[in-house]
């Protein structure tokens, strides 16, 4: 019998200080500390005040004594789930730990209660151990996703618990979104209002060449982003690809197929699914040993991993699950797994596009330029990034290979098929939100002043197209002012007046009409 520790006072729970002294934890914190369960700590961790005080500090939300729960484990369990949401990965890390006895006799204690069937429900679908218990014979049905606290998926029943099965995912991809503030300001439909009140009143003309050109900003970027500067055919044949994002199933042809667009140079890349360990990291300069910021899935697990993914991918698509939450949960989960030696981080922002545009996201033709967002907020993608990489390093044992690889010792898969995706959904919105609010309609307006200036040039200057766009990319370089190198080289055969027009149209066009 394990001694019970959910009842005692606590100061310190895994280096984090609780806010006041002598506090009890509450649900997975109760949980985890009870069963010493191997786990990245959630987002917010809860905790029991004994004042009248309900608050937020820090990672800790502080409930009051009127909140405490019994403290047992069906009691930490139903204040987890009322409380702090579902959390797959603790919760098969705490199902691996006790006996399904115990479980059982939760269910026998309350047949019908709707925490006790949910309980049930998570122990047998995480497992895929059956209970020896008859199937539920009463009781409304409840859902396992509690959809105030997080984002559900379509529902399926589950006759055996009657519980409705509205989690996001299957049992080998299942990342889960809680409802913030934040999120909850994001409105996806509104997103896609703006978007067709911008391009309803554009000429198709115009709407075209601001397509290509974001499209091969958007590839840049997205080498930007690897720190690699492509060749232009490169950059253009992977804009090609991006443009044809959403037009076919992603299944697993697919993703092999657009690694190899990514990757040109195949002689020093293995193909396809890695047979070897992975890691994004340095290399120790005195011992050449890797120092991972990121340890990728276990090799052996990634076919699974991926097959777990693109059945999410569909089941998402499918359904109104909203679609820059489904496009971060897909595009994160595939860069977490890192399936390739390399090529990853091109196909995972491919990813956005292919989610967006099959969920009707983005209008037929018109990709956003997501990539080239998130290159100005870099700093903000990779603190994304490492809040999902980092905790994890802590729970996975790996040693160091002679070509300077790792190979990972333990089983990890359940860090990389159950994982909170809230960050990477908040981030996505907010660079979604900037391209539809912002990108589009700059570039947009940018051709727009561009030919109202190709116009007046040629209204009044027998000049070849390429000297025309010179001229206008000389103007835009130095804020709408003709530079010395300009006058005395490319355009030396303008007269002071001649000059001083064009200057003046520049600044009537592009600076005081925007």
């Amino acid at each position: 019998m394990k001694y019970n520790r959910f009842s005692e006072n606590v100061t310190v729970f895994r280096k984090y200080t609780l806010p006041e002294a002598d506090m009890k934890l509450a649900g997975y914190s109760a949980l985890i500390n009870q069963y010493d369960l191997e786990v990245p700590l959630p987002e917010y961790i809860s905790t029991i005040s004994q004042s009248h005080r309900q608050y937020e500090e820090g990672r800790w939300k502080v409930f009051s004594i009127r909140h405490e729960p019994e403290h047992t484990l069906l009691g930490h369990l139903t204040f987890a789930l009322k409380y702090d949401g579902v959390d797959l990965l603790i919760l098969k890390k705490l199902f691996e730990e006790i006996d399904n006895s115990e479980i059982k006799t939760i269910v026998k204690a309350q047949p019908t209660g709707r925490y006790s069937r949910r309980i049930w429900f998570f122990y047998e679908w995480l497992t895929d151990k059956k209970i020896d218990i008859k199937d539920a014979e009463s009781g409304n049905y409840v859902e396992a996703i509690d959809p105030k606290l997080q984002y559900p998926g379509p529902k399926q029943r589950s006759q055996r618990h009657r519980v409705w099965n509205n989690l996001p995912g299957n049992k080998d991809f299942c990342p889960l979104v809680h409802r913030t503030e934040r999120l909850e300001s994001f409105s996806a439909e509104e997103l896609e209002k703006n978007v067709k009140d911008t391009i309803g009143k554009v000429h198709p003309d115009l709407l075209s060449r601001a397509a290509a050109f974001l499209l091969l900003k958007d590839s840049k970027a997205s080498y930007a982003i690897e720190g690699e500067t492509p060749p232009e055919n490169r950059a253009q044949r992977w804009g090609k690809a991006i443009g044809q994002a959403g037009q076919k199933d992603l299944n697993e042809d697919e993703l092999l197929r657009l690694q190899e667009i990514v990757i040109e140079d195949r002689r020093f890349v293995d193909m396809g699914w890695r047979k070897e360990g992975g890691f994004i990291g340095v290399h120790n300069r005195v011992d050449g040993k890797p120092v991972p910021d990121h340890i990728s899935a276990r090799w052996q697990h990634v076919p699974q991993l991926i097959e777990g993914l693109i059945k999410t991918n569909k089941s998402l698509i499918d359904s109104d699950y909203d679609p820059v939450l489904a496009a971060a949960s897909i595009a994160f989960g595939f860069v977490f797994i890192h399936p390739f030696a390399d090529g990853n981080g091109r196909v995972h922002r491919y990813m956005f596009h292919h989610v967006l545009a099959r969920k009707d996201f983005s209008p037929k033709g018109l990709i956003f330029p997501v990539s080239a967002v998130i290159l100005d907020r870099i700093d903000d993608y990779k603190k994304i990034l490492e809040s999902y990489s980092k905790p994890r390093l802590d729970y996975i044992e790996w040693e160091p290979t002679p070509d300077g690889n790792v190979d990972v010792l333990n089983e990890t898969i359940d860090l990389y098929r159950y994982f909170d995706a809230t960050k990477q959904a908040e981030f996505l919105y907010e660079c979604v939100e900037e391209t539809v609010l912002k990108t589009l309609p700059e570039e947009v307006k940018y051709l727009e002043c561009h030919d109202k200036m190709r116009n007046f040039i040629q209204n009044h200057f027998d000049m070849p197209d390429k000297d025309m766009e010179n001229l206008i990319g000389f103007l835009r370089q130095n804020s709408g002012k003709l530079s010395e190198r300009a006058l005395d080289k490319e355009f030396k055969a303008l007269t002071d007046d001649e000059v001083r027009m064009l200057e003046t149209k520049y600044q009537e066009i592009f600076i005081d009409g925007d």
